[in-house]
């Protein structure tokens, strides 16, 4: 019989274990999801880097066109028109990439089948905040960091679409434009993405299931039913509760806006702080009253969100530290007034930054085609930067070689000016270049290398001085304070000693159980042999015993 039990027990485990090692999957198993994962995640950064270039060839177009107008208020404000329009076009790509990434990021963590549940929400978290990452900040960064870099220089610009020259900044730099592009994409997000979808989106889903279940459902007369609806009811028609992620990802995104490039758009935290005073009030309103009532779980902390803040906040260091450095003209003025200036000011600076060109070095079909001076132009400043001006506009250029708003500042200005004009005088543009007549012409010079140098080091010092002081002011204020921490580990320790002490009882317990076990052995064990002995007597000696009790009868 036992045996028969123990082989249908071991015939079950068997079973169980083949059926655990078929449900368990196996990298081979997980590989093609990990394959797509990575493909179409792939695919999405490169979409949003291609809405990028898009708007890129949308400022060139745009600004060529608007430079050709006959209206002269066009001409002149083609640059800021074609950038709020360019922000704005950025803004709305942003804002329907975000919800497609969102689908796509939560698509793309159930083909993977992750163990837990906190594994599916971490990777879901790291996938939707990688591309909402890139989607929200791709056109930030390509103003901060790369519009102007790759232009070429004078005789050997770079063109795109066979005629269109690529963009550059404004002449005082990249940095209002940047300060305009982030002000206007932050805002944006905010007032639209993060207060008006936020209540206007769950009052459309609550109208559209409650019109679903009144056509679906059969309504049936009930003579007990009350005519007013149950709180049930209501409750049921309301949308339910799909956790807290998007809320974190709001402030996430938010928090890189206000960290990230805070150098150039300084009043960003006092923005987010008027949006998050209203989105209190706002997101109490949704919970309240457009949202179930959520299943509460208990969490020791924020979880990888933590981790999220910690890298955006050691990363805003670094690009902080970029953008004053390279971005704006911070280290150029500096290392010109200490090292390059006779005075140590300021004067001058705007000519130590031009370098010299010579006109005739000019492409074919890139010079200008027709001058109203009477002079011949040999040698002429040129300004590299493209803007727009007015009086220039004597001085036509072939359309189609012109990218939105390029001129060539010749004596031209200076005639314009009331300045004379000398023929043969050298042009100028703003680079660090040797001039045509060295023997390495247009090669980058000495003060370019040095302001190169100049700006690495402020970032390295920066970065160093700045993450010095976090860690300072951590170890000065820490998280838990110092007597509430006292009082946690006194606390700790009466646990540890009330435990400790309760073990000991116990240990006791179980001590005087066994001793008691014992004693109960040993009792039980010399009663058997008293009992053994005794029965083994009157078993050798039976006449002896009766002749004895027959003799006490006769005495009685």
């Amino acid at each position: 019989m036992q045996s028969w039990i123990f082989a249908m027990l071991e015939s079950l485990w068997a079973n169980s274990s083949v059926k655990n090692e078929k449900e368990k999957l196996t990298w081979i198993d997980r590989m093609p999801g990990y394959a797509a994962n990575f493909g179409l995640i792939l695919f999405m950064i490169l979409l949003a880097f291609s809405a990028v270039f898009g708007v890129i060839v949308y400022r060139i177009t745009t600004a060529a066109a608007l430079s050709f107008s006959a209206d002269e208020t066009t001409r002149s404000n083609a640059r800021v028109t074609v950038t709020a329009t360019a922000v704005v076009i950025n803004l709305v790509v942003v804002l329907i990439l975000d919800e497609i990434y969102g689908a796509v990021a939560k698509w793309l963590t159930e083909i993977e089948i992750p163990k837990t549940e906190k594994i599916f929400e971490e990777r879901l978290i790291l996938k939707a905040f990688l591309l909402k990452f890139v989607n929200s900040y791709a056109s930030i960064f390509y103003v901060a960091f790369f519009k102007g870099r790759f232009v070429g220089r004078p005789g050997r610009y770079v063109y795109v679409f066979e005629g269109y020259r690529m963009e550059e900044c404004a002449p005082g730099g990249c940095l209002m434009e940047l300060c305009i592009q982030l002000s206007i994409i932050m805002l944006g997000k905010q007032l639209i993405q993060n207060n008006l979808f936020e209540i206007g989106i769950p009052k459309l889903k609550k109208l559209f299931r409650k019109l679903k279940d009144e056509r679906t459902e059969v309504k049936e007369m009930d003579t007990n039913q009350s005519k007013h609806p149950q709180q049930w009811d209501l409750d049921y028609i309301l949308e339910p509760f799909t956790g807290l992620t998007p809320e974190y990802m709001e402030m996430i995104i938010q928090f890189g806006f206000v960290t990230l490039f805070v150098a150039s758009f300084p009043l960003a935290p006092v923005f987010a702080l008027l949006n998050n005073i209203i989105e209190v009030r706002l997101d109490a309103k949704k919970f309240v009253t457009e949202l179930r009532r959520p299943d509460t779980v208990r969490e020791k902390d924020i979880g990888i969100w933590y981790n999220i803040l910690s890298g955006i906040g050691k990363l805003s260091v670094i690009i902080n530290a970029f953008v004053i450095a390279v971005t704006s003209d911070f280290i150029p003025r500096l290392m010109y007034q200490y090292a390059y200036s006779q005075n140590g000011t300021m004067h001058g600076f705007i000519n130590h930054t031009l370098s010299y060109f010579n006109v005739s070095q000019l492409k074919a079909g890139t010079q200008p085609e027709n001058s109203l001076f009477a002079q011949e132009v040999s040698f002429c400043r040129f300004r590299h930067h493209k803007q727009c001006d007015s009086q220039l506009n004597q001085v036509n250029f072939p359309r189609s070689l012109m990218s939105c708003n390029t001129y060539i500042v010749c004596e031209a200005q200076n005639a314009l000016n009331g300045i004379p004009t000398t023929v043969g005088d050298p042009s100028r543009f703003k680079d660090y270049r040797e001039p045509p007549w060295s023997p390495h012409q247009y090669e980058f010079s000495k003060q370019y290398w040095a302001v190169l140098s100049a700006r690495l080091a402020f970032v390295i010092l920066f970065q160093n001085l700045v993450m010095f002081l976090s860690v300072l002011v951590d170890w000065m204020i820490p998280d838990i304070p110092k007597d509430i921490s006292e009082q946690i580990k006194k606390e700790k320790t009466m646990l540890v000693d009330f435990f400790l002490k309760e073990e000991h009882e116990k240990l006791k317990l179980i001590e005087s159980f066994v001793a008691r076990d014992k004693r109960k052995r040993r009792s039980g064990s010399k009663g058997r042999r008293s009992r053994a002995a005794s029965f083994s007597q009157c078993h050798r000696s039976p006449r002896g015993s009766s002749t004895s009790f027959s003799s006490q009868h006769t005495v009685v």
